[in-house]
């Protein structure tokens, strides 16, 4: 069984009961421990939804959403089931409580019962893990974005969760702040946390291990970025466009510049362009 497995799961927030266009229309999908993620859609195809259903936040009006066999429909499991799997959102000043970094990052196992000791050596671990150790008693409102998202990170690792669901959680950030948010999810990829990353930013899908595409509440395309991303037919169907590299190196192609097909990302083109050897 995988980690997380969604069958048929159907999604309408019309709660009149009159038939409309679903959020999310019988999706299956299958997420192995981890495993890197990326949902990767237009807005409005459905990709919030989805995550949100990933710890219980929203339950299937059809079809069935597993996390490591618990059903997220089940009461019983609900708890179970949001220790497992912590959210990220948009925002990072919506997700921040405390009058400092510690305090905040604390929240969570306070609220779990966790035993005071226990408590002080989560946080630090999860300050560690995302490299903001040096400002754990700072007041929140002096951190930049980038570094309040990365505490909003740190406070769901120290719920010792085992997947992070990370819904456009640099949407509102700058360059710099996305970089950050963005090598802290890798690092953690590389540590073995199951990562599904919520995003319209190309470039951010690109590093995944896999790519999910999403239009009209339907799964449409799931593969290897490579598959999906070098896919200009594909992508421009759902409103998207072309990694810059990958695009880049196509209309050098067609000028007769002999350049690998493959290319995806930046320092690929630089390689290409100015071999090393």
């Amino acid at each position: 069984m995988s980690f997380i497995e969604l069958s048929g799961v159907s999604y309408c927030y019309d709660a009149s009961g009159k038939k409309g266009q679903p959020a999310l229309d019988g999706v299956d999908l299958a997420v192995e421990r981890g495993e890197f993620v990326a949902v990767l859609g237009a807005n409005g195809s459905g990709k919030s939804t989805l995550a949100r259903h990933l710890n219980g936040l929203l339950l299937p009006t059809e079809g069935v959403c597993l996390v490591d066999g618990l059903d997220t429909r089940d009461i019983n499991d609900c708890r179970c089931v949001r220790q497992r799997v912590g959210m990220v959102f948009q925002n990072p000043d919506n997700q921040i409580i405390a009058a400092t970094v510690e305090d905040d990052v604390a929240f969570g196992p306070e609220n779990l019962g966790v035993p005071p000791a226990e408590i002080r050596e989560r946080v630090r671990e999860a300050l560690c893990a995302v490299q903001m150790e040096d400002y754990r008693l700072y007041a929140p409102h002096h951190l930049s974005g980038g570094q309040k998202q990365r505490i909003a990170i740190a406070g769901v690792l120290a719920m010792r969760t085992q997947c992070l669901v990370l819904d456009e959680a640099t949407a509102m950030l700058d360059p710099v702040g996305r970089r950050e948010v963005m090598e802290t999810v890798r690092r953690l990829s590389a540590q073995g946390i199951t990562i599904i990353l919520i995003t319209h930013f190309i470039e951010e899908a690109a590093v995944a291990d896999r790519i999910v595409l999403m239009g009209a509440g339907r799964i449409t395309a799931d593969g290897t970025p490579r598959e999906i991303l070098e896919d200009r037919s594909l992508l421009e169907a759902h409103g998207l466009a072309m990694p810059f590299a990958a695009s880049l190196t196509e209309r050098l192609r067609s000028r007769g510049l002999m350049l690998p097909r493959d290319v995806l990302f930046r320092e690929e083109l630089v390689e290409a362009l100015c071999p090393s050897n």
